[in-house]
């Protein structure tokens, strides 16, 4: 599984019916500005505490990790890869991207 994905391909993947866990790692004041409709909000910080329900969610679908930009959800991908859930990737370019190329109701901050 490729460490990143573009939204396009997360977008046609969901079309597809493939079985896919938005995971918003932003913090709750950035949630509040703008949000993806079905994604659970679970900020960086708390990943550690959540670790256990990621994996079983991983068990049944691949996770899709997201931030603003990017960036803290490839390091998030990188720590789940290191506690050994594979089945994950981050959303190249955040939540920013999603809203440029997907979804421009999506707010932009």
């Amino acid at each position: 599984m490729p460490i990143e994905i573009n939204p396009a391909d997360v977008k046609r993947r969901q079309e597809a019916g493939d079985r896919l866990f938005l995971i918003d790692v932003r913090q709750p004041e950035e949630h509040a500005i703008c949000r993806i409709e079905g994604a659970q909000l679970i900020p960086m910080n708390t990943v550690p505490a959540a670790v256990q329900d990621l994996e079983g969610n991983a068990d049944e679908g691949t996770l899709v990790v997201f931030c603003h930009h990017g960036m803290r959800s490839l390091n998030v991908v990188n720590w789940l890869r290191g506690q050994g859930i594979t089945e994950c990737t981050s959303m190249a370019g955040g939540i920013d991207r999603w809203s440029v190329e997907i979804d421009p109701s999506v707010p932009r901050y």
